[in-house]
């Protein structure tokens, strides 16, 4: 489903006209299958924040190339890619990004409406996700309103809202407690089981890379796979 091959990207670091290239990633490669729970582990400053905006789109690397099924999206244009992001990707931040100032319940329905989805449609999908995800008690209650736990709730509701068959997770419980880690864990693992979606979970945490098929480690920007540079 995912083919990352050879990527490299540097961060230009210095007062411009004297400005250093830092590598960041280094031919970096990797595939990840349909179904699957990839962990990428790394310290901060790894490189690993870079590699998943890299994969989103959302950043362009000096070289390599990134295809998602049958598409290789450093091709795309800007806005062929954002289409293209919003039909595939669905995404698990760690700070929740949910609208202040809309509810739960808006929050889930947002890019449904961004879509141009019927009213009725929306409705109905969001409350069977909110309903999957344990939240139509608080359907209308806003962000300031409910727990962390429920936060992230929200955020992976609204990520599977368009139903995209792959989900990038930055840091998923980084702003959690231990508890409500486990269960929005187990519930990660409840959907990669029962809905088959594909997970790109980012994090420096060992727990919460114990939920993966496979992990990676970033080190000095190569991905590592045990004591091993890792190429696929």
């Amino acid at each position: 489903m995912i083919k990352i091959q050879n990527l490299h990207h540097t961060f230009a670091i210095g007062k411009k006209g004297k400005e250093r290239r830092i590598p960041v990633l280094k031919g970096v490669t990797l595939e990840v299958a349909k179904g699957e729970i990839v962990a990428i582990l790394g310290k901060s400053g790894s490189g690993k924040s870079t590699l998943l905006n890299v994969l989103a789109g959302f950043m362009a690397p000096e070289s390599g190339s990134v295809k998602v099924g049958t598409q290789e999206t450093t091709a795309l244009k800007e806005a062929q890619m954002a289409d293209f992001r919003l039909a595939n990707f669905g995404f698990i931040f760690q700070n929740f990004q949910l609208m202040p100032g809309l509810t739960a319940f808006e929050n889930v329905e947002l890019p449904l409406k961004i879509k141009g989805v019927a009213a009725e449609e929306r409705r109905t999908k969001v409350k069977r996700l909110l309903e999957e995800v344990g939240l139509v008690e608080v359907a209308d209650h806003y962000p300031n309103e409910l727990s962390g736990g429920q936060q992230q709730r929200v955020s992976i509701a609204r990520a599977l809202i368009t139903d995209p068959p792959i989900l990038l997770a930055d840091e998923p419980t980084g702003s959690l407690d231990s508890e409500t880690e486990e269960e929005i864990l187990a519930l990660i693992q409840s959907l990669n089981q029962s809905l088959g979606l594909t997970f790109v979970i980012i994090t420096h945490d060992e727990e919460v890379a114990n939920v993966a098929h496979r992990r990676y480690r970033l080190h000095d920007g190569e991905l590592v796979k045990g004591d091993k540079r890792h190429a696929v």
